[in-house]
């Protein structure tokens, strides 16, 4: 696409659409070619980790209706998530009834190491 075509918004969505499909299909045959036949994570786990990485703390319901997904459907992804030890529950600071989900420290090492990881792979 050319720059006068991702002008308009249907331009630009065009081009993105053709770009994160390309992505999403080099990722796919990348996996396959190392042998895994399935994804680690869902794509719904995953766009709701990122959503704890980014807000650093949210209730159950509060992730559940940022990723706009039912409270029972987030419960399951939660669940996945606790068990691969991706995120921790706490309590809330001022509900008894509420906890609240953060990721896990090794997560937050992951994240700052992404930068370094960055830099490394460019020179």
């Amino acid at each position: 696409m050319t720059v006068m075509q991702t002008r308009t918004d249907a331009g630009l969505a065009a081009a993105l659409r053709i770009s994160v499909s390309r992505l999403a299909r080099r990722l796919r045959a990348q996996r396959a070619a190392s042998g895994l036949t399935e994804a680690v994570l869902s794509e719904t786990q995953l766009a709701a980790l990122s959503a704890l990485e980014v807000h650093r703390a949210m209730t159950p319901g509060e992730l559940a209706e940022h990723e706009k997904v039912q409270p029972p459907s987030m419960t399951r992804v939660i669940a996945v998530l606790e068990e691969r030890q991706l995120v921790l529950r706490s309590p809330h600071p001022t509900d008894r009834r509420q906890i609240i989900l953060k990721v896990t420290e090794e997560r937050a090492t992951l994240r700052a190491a992404v930068p370094i990881l960055e830099k490394l792979s460019q020179s």
